[in-house]
């Protein structure tokens, strides 16, 4: 067992927290969202489904039964 004990968290770490976050907010920058670009079916090929998950989603019910 251990012999520390943690300490209460107090509105006031979570006040230096929150100004810590806003400090640092403006060094974060994410990157711009670029929309995926489609690919054609006719580039998809080569891909195979084992028949036990074949199975599987064809016993499901459909969406809204």
């Amino acid at each position: 067992m251990s012999k520390h004990t943690a300490l209460p968290e107090s509105e006031f770490s979570l006040a230096a927290l929150r100004g810590d976050c806003a400090r640092m907010a403006p060094h974060w920058t994410a990157p711009v969202k670029s929309a995926p670009v489609p690919v054609k079916p006719s580039l998809i090929s080569g891909v195979t489904i084992p028949p036990s998950s074949a199975r599987l989603i064809d016993a499901m019910s459909e969406y809204g039964d």
